[in-house]
């Protein structure tokens, strides 16, 4: 450290310088009655195939899903759990849902368990890092800083160090070494004073020394004010009523006084604290809204490191009660010192001991004051709260006017006047709003009517709106929120984007893709792509139905059972590669294996027909003549490989009414 450690550390011996979600989204049935037409409702689907015992990663992944989208969780446990059981490997993405579909039924241990499966494989995914709370320091640091402010040099500033601000009425108070006087020697320059500067606008007037018995021939500094104005905390060294004092190894200690303001608005009535000691010092006080508690750096004994951070009463005449250390969340074996305790009840503090950007460096703690009043058990969570506060120098004595949002902080960063220099900002006004657009994910058709729902980070709702002809949605949103954003279409399957928003200006833009889960169906449509079945894979040479190949039939099983007056045509193709007769006798084998299937589960034979066409109807240029097979590919090739269900007839409609 620089000169602000040899003033300070020194002088202390070495020691110390500082979802439930809202919406209760339910599967709805669909109506048997339709008059000219019918739908089907895919999770139904899935739900009664998988009913049967059959298996698949793609099945269990979208009847989960179905659930989970919904909010049902207990049902989506159930078929997650499934997935996970097959020991597939899966998108990292489904453990991360599957915890949180456990936390919705109060499985945390188990939720804990696939949370750390999901942060083992995405160690750089920022909720796996928040749940383990193991910090990537740099990148932490780097999503909390403001690139977008520049902190100024105060004016008031001088070639010797000035640092630790607080604000009184219209003024601030800081402690400064331009005094003149005799010269400390470590360093020097003179002896520390406390010094107040008037502020009109944003200009700060001449600095002068407070009034009264507070400055001595000794170092003061590090002042709070009551929230009535009537009396002051500050930090000196051991020296009182005239009397200097060293502990057994000649070090004088640094420690805490209360002051009084008299009538005429001089400081004068001064109190020693009870627990000063010659042995330990006791510096840098700062007080919550209204009064009540103090906090202070001190390396009293029970402190767990150089210096740490403590907390104690006040009475209602200024006396103070028995402190007692904030614990080893907020303290740890290097120094800990210049706490400050915003309006709010957040504690910021100067540390060593932390993983910072180097030397001291500006934490952290919310809402730390009202756990203390309700006893807590001493954990408190802290943040780096980053750059431009935060840099590879010192920096320390953070204050902050929430009302005015103009923060003040101390650092020997390069660039100042003096040793110490006082830093400002203004905090900028944070504005953040997300729009987009919901759209169907297979035509990229706008979608009207969808409702979009906004959530916090844990589930909560927030707000909804509902899109118009143009498919569009905004939100106004807060800076450093995590926010869960849903769009919902009836006959469509929910999307959903999990996003968090930075400290600075944004305007996100994204797209909710919804697909269809409920389809009309009609003559000459071809179930296959309604049910989104991929190839009927059968093995090399064979036509026997294999069990992956089983899982898809089952779906188009379960279709004609729903609809007994359906009739349909299967199809069976095959690409290019052998001969046209063995591809046509080949591919005929395997749609009678296919129709005989599905007879064998029930269906009336006068339902089924089935042709094999062999690699006579291509869907693509990927014919086996020497003119174009060497251009296509194996995936081209298998687009070719394809069964067809196609709709013959459905409700006494056939292909020839439709048409």
């Amino acid at each position: 450290m620089k000169k602000m450690t040899r003033y300070i550390s020194v002088v202390f011996a070495g020691i110390f310088a500082l979802s439930a979600y809202a919406q209760n989204g339910k599967i709805q049935s669909v109506k048997d009655d339709y008059k000219d037409f019918a739908y089907v409702k895919t999770s139904e689907v899935l739900l009664e195939v998988a009913n049967k015992g059959y298996k698949s990663v793609d099945l269990f992944q979208k009847l989960a899903n179905s659930y989970y989208f919904n909010n049902d969780m207990e049902n989506a446990v159930k078929w997650y759990g499934e997935l996970m059981s097959l020991g597939e490997v899966i998108d990292p993405e489904y453990y991360f849902r599957y915890a949180l579909a456990l936390k919705g039924v109060e499985n945390y241990a188990e939720a804990d368990k696939w949370m750390n499966k999901f942060n083992d494989i995405k160690p750089n995914d920022l909720r796996g890092k928040a749940f383990l709370s193991s910090v990537d320091y740099r990148s932490n640091i780097e999503d909390v800083s403001r690139d977008d402010i520049i902190p100024s040099n105060l004016e008031i500033n001088t070639e010797f160090s000035d640092f630790g601000t607080t604000e009184y009425e219209n003024s601030i108070v800081f402690a400064s070494a331009r005094g003149g006087g005799r010269k400390y020697r470590w360093n020097e320059e003179p002896y520390l004073d406390l010094y107040a500067s008037e502020k009109t606008g944003n200009s700060f007037g001449e600095a002068t020394a407070i009034s009264g018995k507070v400055n001595t021939k000794y170092h003061e500094s590090s002042a709070v004010f009551s929230p009535n104005g009537k009396y002051m905390f500050f930090t000196r060294n051991n020296f009182f009523k005239l009397k200097y004092k060293e502990d057994e190894t000649g070090i004088n200690r640094l420690q805490l006084y209360r002051v009084t303001l008299s009538e005429d608005g001089t400081w004068d009535e001064i109190h020693k604290i009870h627990f000063n000691s010659k042995d330990y010092s006791v510096a840098h006080p700062t007080l919550n809204v209204t009064g009540s508690r103090l906090y202070f750096a001190s390396d009293m004994p029970g402190t767990f490191g150089q210096s740490d951070i403590y907390v104690v009463d006040v009475n209602e005449d200024g006396t103070l009660g028995k402190p007692e250390n904030l614990g080893p969340s907020i303290n740890t074996e290097g120094q800990e010192s210049f706490p400050f305790m915003d309006t709010s009840g957040n504690l910021f503090y100067s540390s060593t001991g932390f993983p910072g950007l180097g030397g001291l460096d500006v934490f952290k703690s919310e809402g730390l004051d009202q756990k203390v009043e309700a006893g807590s058990n001493r954990n408190f969570p802290i943040f780096n709260v980053g750059k431009p506060v935060n840099s590879i120098a010192d920096d320390f004595g953070y204050y902050e006017n929430l009302v005015t949002k103009r923060v003040y902080f101390s650092s020997n960063r390069e660039g100042g006047k003096g040793g110490d220099d006082i830093y400002t900002f203004e905090i900028p006004e944070c504005e953040q709003s997300v729009v987009g657009v919901a759209k169907d994910i297979k035509t990229e058709e706008l979608l009207p009517n969808a409702t979009v729902i906004l959530f916090d980070g844990e589930g909560n709702e927030l707000e909804r709106s509902t899109t118009g002809a143009d498919g569009a949605f905004a939100f106004d949103l807060d800076c450093e929120q995590e926010y869960l954003l849903r769009g919902a279409l009836e006959n469509y399957a929910s999307d959903e984007k999990r996003f968090t928003t930075p400290k600075k200006k944004q305007e996100l833009r994204l797209q909710l893709l919804l697909e269809k889960n409920v389809q009309e169906i009609s003559p000459c449509d071809d179930l296959a792509k309604i049910l989104d079945i991929p190839i009927i894979y059968f093995d090399f040479d064979k036509s026997n139905i294999r069990y992956d190949a089983e899982i898809e039939l089952q779906k188009v099983l379960a279709v004609l059972n729903k609809y007994p007056t359906m009739a349909i045509d299967i199809r069976s193709h095959t690409d290019c590669r052998g001969s046209a007769a063995y591809n046509e006798n080949l591919s005929e084998r395997r749609a009678q294996s296919t129709r005989q299937y599905l007879i064998d589960n029930g269906i009336s034979s006068e339902r089924l027909t089935a042709k094999g066409y062999g690699e006579f109807q291509l869907v693509n240029d990927c014919g086996c003549e020497p003119s174009n097979n060497s251009t296509c590919s194996e995936e081209e090739h298998q687009l070719n490989r394809r069964s067809e269900f196609i709709i013959t007839s459905i409700n006494g409609k056939t292909c020839d009414d439709k048409e």
